[in-house]
């Protein structure tokens, strides 16, 4: 799983013309899930990220995580961060995983954000959605639960 992280004061994600998620200050985090993931890796993702200390503490230094600082997060399925730009101009996303297994592994790791203490809006799976933030920085981090050591 990849996921770009957000350090946010505030962010929300629209379908339709109707809010699907809003939060206040935390994390946006847009997930992308492989054809090789499972819900190890979803775990492993979700704990690095809520433990990740990237919110400033009084000496403005980032010693603080979001469970420290208890930030929400804002999670958006993206089988985008998935694209293969090395060949030609047009991405492939051969290596994103299945609408039915992304869709899958999104939810665990949606659940796993939570069962870590975080309260969690999402986006729509597989849905033409808008995204806004306002990022807090601005800090954002790129994860990927493949490249561990």
């Amino acid at each position: 799983m990849r996921a770009v992280v957000q350090r946010v004061t505030s962010a929300s994600v629209t379908v339709e013309g109707k809010v699907a998620g809003k939060i206040r200050a935390g994390l946006l985090i847009l997930v992308g899930v492989s054809r090789t993931d499972n819900p190890e890796a979803a775990s492993y993702l979700a704990e690095k990220i809520v433990n990740l200390r990237i919110f400033s503490d009084s000496a403005a230094k980032m010693n603080l995580s979001l469970l420290d600082v208890q930030g929400a997060a804002l999670i958006v399925s993206q089988f985008t961060l998935y694209g293969d730009t090395r060949a030609g101009r047009r991405p492939s996303y051969i290596q994103a995983a299945p609408p039915e297994d992304a869709s899958r592994l999104y939810g665990e790791f949606v659940r796993a954000m939570r069962a870590l203490g975080v309260a969690v809006e999402t986006g729509v799976f597989q849905a033409h959605m808008s995204v806004e933030l306002v990022n807090d920085g601005p800090v954002t981090i790129l994860l990927d639960s493949e490249k561990t050591i």
